[in-house]
């Protein structure tokens, strides 16, 4: 069996009182990819589960039972996997699936064995994925960046021009409620979700990678009236609840994968907030 880590939900009150440490130890997680490692998050916040996985050799994900509820991992779940690292292949009830370099795979409520492999014996895979309930089930769908229509935004006068990739959305890959996607900001480009926003219908999950280790994000989370700060390095991820903003600033352009599960599906869904009232 895997080990799952379980984060309780916060309250935004109680949010306001923690320090740097207790805010980290509630929403960052630090530790998503070591080589022959499977690594999981679950989180209190629709029931979403967050995960890394860096194969070396190929590691079979199994969870405790007493954890989700059910038989097994995706009994009444779903799944969207995007892989960070070098080739690899994930197998899903006897079908293999190869995923390169910011290649996706949604599979759907049903699958029960699950493998993951690297294309190589260093481990070069790294497969991040979100596992959301689900009520019934959609096919298992690999998406490659180069089938996904891009979507370009921002300028450099803002510093913030961006291409985003969506994979799993309604227009997209079906499921039940996961959306899934990353976004990719050209050189010398910084910023993301700014003007910001929060969604009080849906929890949203980031990873931010490709860029160097010496380099950092600060991730900016809180409600708007009292926002706070994180600082993440490369393939660390972040849990951004319902009532909070997530908006990010890098020391160089970076890449980020976005994920939500909630209520709805509708990417617009949203609740803009003026810059002149963020505190």
């Amino acid at each position: 069996m895997n080990d799952m880590e379980i984060r309780h939900a916060v309250h935004p009150d109680q949010a306001k009182s923690f320090d740097t440490e207790q805010l980290r130890e509630a929403f960052l997680v630090r530790e998503l990819f070591e080589p022959g490692k499977i690594r999981l998050v679950y989180s209190y916040y629709d029931r979403l589960i967050v995960g890394g996985i860096q194969p070396a050799t190929p590691l079979e994900l199994r969870v405790d039972e007493k954890v989700i509820g059910s038989k097994y991992l995706l009994e009444r779940r779903e799944m969207g996997i995007i892989n960070i690292g070098g080739k690899g292949t994930v197998t899903v009830d006897g079908s293999d699936y190869a995923l390169g370099s910011k290649d996706a795979l949604y599979i759907g409520s049903g699958a029960r064995d699950l493998t993951f492999a690297s294309a190589d014996k260093k481990g070069g895979a790294k497969f991040y994925l979100l596992c959301a309930p689900a009520h019934r089930s959609y096919p298992t769908t690999k998406i490659s960046i180069q089938e996904s229509e891009p979507l370009r935004l921002g300028s450099d006068e803002q510093s913030n021009r961006r291409t985003i990739y969506k994979y799993i959305h309604p227009d997209g890959v079906a499921s039940c409620q996961l959306v899934m996607g990353l976004t990719i900001l050209e050189p010398k480009n910084v910023w993301n979700t700014m003007p910001t926003h929060t969604h009080e219908r849906r929890i949203e999950a980031y990873l931010y990678f490709d860029f160097p280790e010496e380099d950092l994000v600060v991730h900016f989370m809180g409600p708007p009236s009292e926002t706070r700060h994180l600082i993440l390095h490369s393939e660390q991820a972040v849990l951004s609840p319902s009532w909070s903003i997530h908006s990010g600033v890098g020391t160089r352009n970076y890449t980020f994968i976005w994920g939500m599960a909630g209520e709805n599906q509708t990417f617009s869904d949203m609740d803009d907030v003026p810059m002149a009232s963020l505190r």
